[in-house]
């Protein structure tokens, strides 16, 4: 049975609101009043012995009307260098496993755990990073 979107969406703020996780990622509304739910914030604690070790990373994500159907567009805001993010706008290619493998009982949660995952693998672990606290400085419109 498919749930309506923003009851699903209401379902999945509530999860994170509760604290239900590991608290390695956590996200919420960009801002509170959004009533059709679509500006989402991320955060993501750098995996433990990779070069993201000790770092906070902030996300940015849009849930389009055909959410959870298609997966939702996703942004690094802190600038990162790993595979799959643009290091012009921090734009999540939708190639990286976390997009090209979304259904429709994927959520946000999912999603941001499987991205820190992506970033333990392989070169993403050792790549060498930008400074601590920079940002990408072309973000999208509908982000601003």
């Amino acid at each position: 049975m498919d749930v309506p979107r923003n009851f699903r969406l209401l379902e999945e703020l509530d999860q994170e609101e509760k604290g239900i996780g590991d608290g390695l990622c956590s996200y919420g509304l960009k801002e509170p009043d959004d009533i059709m739910m679509e500006r989402w914030t991320g955060t993501i604690f750098g995996p433990s012995r990779t070069a993201h070790e000790n770092r906070i990373y902030t996300l940015e994500m849009y849930c389009g009307p055909n959410y959870p159907t298609e997966p939702p567009q996703v942004w690094f805001v802190s600038r990162i260098n790993i595979g799959g993010v643009d290091q012009k706008t921090g734009a999540v290619s939708s190639d990286v496993d976390a997009l090209k493998n979304w259904k429709p009982s994927s959520t946000l949660h999912t999603l941001l755990k499987s991205i820190r995952s992506e970033m333990g693998k392989g070169a993403n672990a050792r790549l060498a990073q930008p400074a601590e606290g920079t940002t990408f400085e072309e973000l999208p419109s509908l982000l601003l």
